[in-house]
């Protein structure tokens, strides 16, 4: 919702200034696509990611091992060892969730290490924008990748060829 009313404001405030400013738009996906390096970052955090998922996974396997053999065990436990058995079973289960959101969270290792290989990345696109569009006199760029899309766009207005220029990445056609 707060998207569609920032667009409504957008819209109305830019139609107003519409012929005195330039736009431009350009597309991360692209663009982030063709940079060697972040192809690289893209690849090494999906081998942790898989690394990670693949540990956590044995851990739940593990977990549902000693449950299972627990149920079978449990008619001739005495009470004291069954509850020890389940307080085993709860730690294992709660240390793997544990793992999990260390590993996945939303300050997980996961998220700080795409930030330590790609935000640099990030940043030196986002760089190459701000320059183009101040050397350009464009007021907007608009990221046609992103949640705010582009119905139409006049070729003359992409970016993507001169933002990757200026990051000095070659594209091969």
């Amino acid at each position: 919702m707060k998207k569609i009313i920032l667009l409504i404001v957008l819209t109305v405030s830019l139609s107003f200034s519409a012929f005195a400013q330039k736009y431009g738009y350009i597309d991360s996906e692209y663009i982030l696509g063709n940079i060697p390096e972040y192809k690289e970052a893209q690849k090494e955090l999906d081998r942790l990611a898989a690394n990670w998922q693949k540990d956590i996974e044995k851990k739940f396997a593990s977990i549902d091992s000693m449950y299972k053999k627990y149920q079978v065990e449990a008619i001739t436990l005495p009470d004291n060892l069954k509850q020890k058995r389940e307080e085993a079973i709860i730690n294992a289960e709660q240390e793997a969730k544990d793992l999990q959101k260390k590993r996945f969270g939303k300050d997980g290792d996961l998220f700080k290490k795409r930030e330590e290989l790609v935000k640099p990345i990030q940043d030196r696109v986002f760089n190459a924008i701000e320059a183009i569009a101040k050397d350009k006199g464009y007021a907007f760029v608009f990221d046609a990748a992103g949640s705010m899309t582009i119905v139409y766009a006049d070729p003359k207005w992409d970016l993507n060829d001169e933002v990757m220029k200026r990051l000095g990445i070659v594209i091969k056609n």
